[in-house]
């Protein structure tokens, strides 16, 4: 008998009237009009079910602090980066796991369970560093959170950078970060680029680095970025993060990047919400809209994902850990509305990016783990004009969170009453 079978449920690739079968926390068989026993059933009704929402670029560490000390008034990305500076002496590990916690609790309950979080190892105590680890832990039963070691303040340009960076990788961080756009000079950035592949190559390790987070067209470290993967064999393992300068960049030049980039099989994180926000904002009229080029990159042929990147912290005043609000902001801004596009932004916030996280196991096929989310939605364009509510999200064939009029019921395993933010 099975543990559970999903009845007449449409599939992101347009599949209806699909069964899917799950035994053992996995997806036994997924068929047109099966009908078996099982312990439980659940007739979809037509709607889409869909692989879980994944959020490839994220900051745990500062989510939720919005206001502290102060609040970004100028909403630039430097003065969030000197805002997150001047709240760091106050951090307390306590109050790091509480907010991240908080915000896993947001994840669940929209059908996000999997997060590649940056870190900040700019402090030599690497105190959220370790925060996050412990949350990490704590999540594992229903959520995948991948740690990247971010040196917020450069690996260069702060002291001890490069030393609190592979700390962090020794105590458990997966994947190497950067950020070469902030080092001190531009031949510090490409600096910064051939250190931390290098050191990523050495250890076995993904790269997922922010880089030209910039308005500026020279900002160009994402070449550095493609030469370096191919001269050290890591093709397919790294990813630029951002790369808003290509909005403002030539396109003669932008015709030579990309293949670069193809070639190097790098993978993009675009961050929708946030670099509409934060971008342009030197620019009086007319004002560029920051967003990398989506769609000439997913045409030539890039995994390209979308990221959520802040909420309610020093960069961002907004975000509820809803995917699919970077994905309609996604298709907003970087025009992508016809039919096929649309599903594009889709698979940006679902199979894109766990493919850019390597995640085990992901998808609706037999053998992948029966992690899944029932949308009331019909199509993946409808999921996101509507924003859809989240009917039912299965984790190893578990019902862990659901719409609104019943999440409440729920809670979380190891965390008793943990869903009591829908009332806020």
């Amino acid at each position: 008998m099975l543990d559970l079978l999903i009845t007449n449920a449409t599939l992101p690739d347009g599949r209806r009237h699909m069964s899917i079968a799950v035994q053992d926390g996995r997806i036994a068989e997924v068929t047109e009009g099966l009908q078996a026993p099982a312990h439980e059933t659940v007739d979809a009704g037509g709607l889409l079910v869909s692989p879980p929402f994944v959020d490839a670029h994220f900051h745990m560490d500062s989510t939720l602090s919005y206001g502290q000390p102060r609040v970004n008034e100028s909403g630039t990305l430097l003065e969030g980066i000197a805002l997150w500076g001047e709240l760091k002496p106050h951090l307390v590990h306590e109050a790091i796991v509480e907010r991240a916690l908080r915000y896993c609790d947001w994840a669940v309950a929209r059908g996000l369970l999997a997060i590649r979080s940056h870190v900040d190892t700019s402090s030599a105590s690497l105190l959220p560093v370790h925060a996050l680890l412990d949350v990490k832990k704590r999540v594992t039963p229903y959520l995948d959170l991948q740690l990247v070691a971010f040196p917020q303040d450069g690996v260069l340009r702060a002291l001890g950078g490069l030393d609190n960076l592979r700390r962090a990788l020794d105590l458990g961080v997966e994947v190497v970060g950067g950020i070469p756009h902030f080092e001190r000079t531009y031949a510090d950035g490409t600096a910064s680029v051939k250190l931390l592949c290098e050191l990523a190559a050495a250890r076995g390790r993904r790269v997922d680095m922010h880089c030209d987070e910039s308005d500026d067209p020279q900002s160009r470290h994402v070449e550095t970025l493609a030469f370096e993967t191919q001269r050290l064999g890591l093709q397919g393992r790294v990813t630029g993060s951002h790369l808003t300068s290509m909005h403002s960049m030539d396109n003669y030049y932008v015709s030579k990047l990309i293949p670069l980039m193809a070639e190097a099989q790098l993978g993009v994180v675009a961050n929708p919400l946030i670099n509409i926000t934060l971008q342009g904002r030197h620019d009086s009229y007319p004002r560029r809209r920051g967003l990398t080029r989506v769609p000439e990159l997913m045409a030539a042929g890039l995994t390209v994902a979308f990221g959520h990147d802040c909420v309610l912290d020093p960069w961002y005043s907004g975000g509820s850990a809803d995917m699919l609000e970077a994905a309609h902001m996604g298709l907003h801004v970087a025009q992508m509305t016809s039919q096929a596009a649309m599903r594009q932004c889709f698979e940006a916030v679902t199979s894109n990016p766990a493919r850019l996280l390597g995640l085990e196991g992901y998808g609706l096929a037999p053998g992948c783990h029966a992690d899944f989310v029932l949308l009331q939605a019909r199509h993946p364009a409808e999921a996101i004009r509507l924003r859809a509510t989240r009917l039912a999200v299965y984790r190893r064939g578990q019902k862990i969170a659901g719409s609104p009029a019943t999440v409440a019921a729920l809670a979380l395993p190891g965390r008793p009453g943990s869903v009591d933010f829908l009332a806020s």
